[in-house]
């Protein structure tokens, strides 16, 4: 079974607080975003393997240490997932970036990818899947397969809040992907938002409502 990391330091939680506030401006949100999504970074790569490596300060020689293995590659769901790559980026400044768009057909109900670009070694790589919401746990799962598709053996899903139901459906689909995130809150509405939840994460990034 896939684990659940909940990431509850106070630093997280008190930023958090502030951006589900309804009067948080855009501004304050997509930076309170950028500040989290690179405290949450921190958890996300804490096993990253590490080997020694010799340095030598200004004052004499050290064996230090050095991050090894594999490369990370930071995916991003459109559109959302947007406001949490640059938090990322700056923890890890040498990863890649993909970005993966989707969306359900109403009729079928099965997920159309209408963007899709991935770094060439995505298969190579340690790939974080980033969006705010976890809501019903359909998107993810479905960009989750989608890289598993391409390959990819290392996979793990980092969110802002998380709906016990989207936790549920990704733990069953697809055990192997660690859930790292900030808060899990009570249950969705009718409408499939979480609650409490914060609103519409895309629209309040990039003030389109």
């Amino acid at each position: 079974m896939a684990t659940l990391h909940l990431v509850d330091h106070p630093m997280i939680q008190h930023k958090l607080t502030i951006m589900r506030k309804k009067d948080t401006s855009t501004k304050d949100f997509r930076e309170l975003l950028n500040e989290i999504s690179m405290l949450l970074g921190y958890e996300v790569t804490r096993d990253f393997p590490v080997c020694d490596v010799e340095i030598e300060t200004p004052l004499q020689k050290m064996t230090g240490k050095e991050i090894t293995g594999k490369k990370v590659a930071i995916v991003p769901i459109l559109r959302a997932g947007l406001g949490m790559v640059d938090g990322l980026v700056s923890l890890v400044p040498v990863a890649k970036v993909g970005h993966i768009g989707l969306y359900r057909d109403e009729t079928t109900h099965k997920p159309v990818f209408y963007y899709c670009k991935l770094p060439l070694d995505i298969e190579q790589r340690i790939v974080i899947i980033c969006d705010p919401m976890l809501a019903t746990g359909g998107s993810a799962c479905d960009a989750i397969q989608l890289l598993k598709d391409k390959g990819c053996a290392s996979i793990r899903l980092m969110c802002l809040v998380s709906a016990p139901e989207g936790i549920a459906k990704v733990q069953q689909e697809h055990p192997d992907v660690d859930i790292y995130t900030a808060a899990v809150d009570t249950c969705l509405n009718e409408h499939a938002y979480i609650l409490p939840g914060l609103g519409d994460a895309g629209d309040r990034i990039f003030g389109t409502k």
